[in-house]
């Protein structure tokens, strides 16, 4: 006779999902992913500052001071606007990705007017799409579900 496999109770409780990482690999990825984000974003902004010319020192440290404060304010935004109800966790998110994505298209000598237009743009399609998440997530009284 076949019987049913015992399940654990991680996988019985409903509405979470099992935790597969520790709490080491989580605390490692709280430091790891702004500063891997941040120098993605400083070497970009850096390489779209010079125009395919060659690197220079000026070129290096811009690419490091601009990584330094985007991961400082993507850490920032990671952990603190969850805190927040869902509609400044969501305004966040937008303000954070409108002014990076913003950034970036101005430094390839765009004027303010379009970069201002792209950035609010993508910042608008990132909010919309982080407060459906947040808005599917939370029961009427506004209590995150995971």
């Amino acid at each position: 006779m076949a019987h049913a496999a015992p399940a654990s109770r991680t996988m019985t409780t409903p509405g979470r999902r099992p935790d597969v990482f520790s709490a080491r690999t989580h605390a490692a990825a709280r430091v790891a992913l702004p500063v891997v984000l941040g120098l993605v974003y400083g070497f970009w902004a850096a390489a779209n500052r010079r125009h395919g010319g060659p690197i220079t020192g000026w070129n290096l440290l811009f690419g490091f001071v601009t990584a330094l404060v985007f991961a400082v304010a993507f850490a920032a935004v990671w952990r603190l606007s969850s805190r927040l109800p869902r509609e400044l966790h969501a305004l966040s998110w937008f303000v954070l990705t409108g002014c990076a994505i913003g950034f970036l298209y101005n430094q390839t000598g765009a004027s303010v007017f379009s970069s201002s237009g792209l950035g609010l743009l993508v910042g608008a399609g990132v909010m919309a799409m982080v407060f459906y998440r947040f808005y599917t997530r939370e029961d009427a009284a506004g209590r995150r579900l995971d």
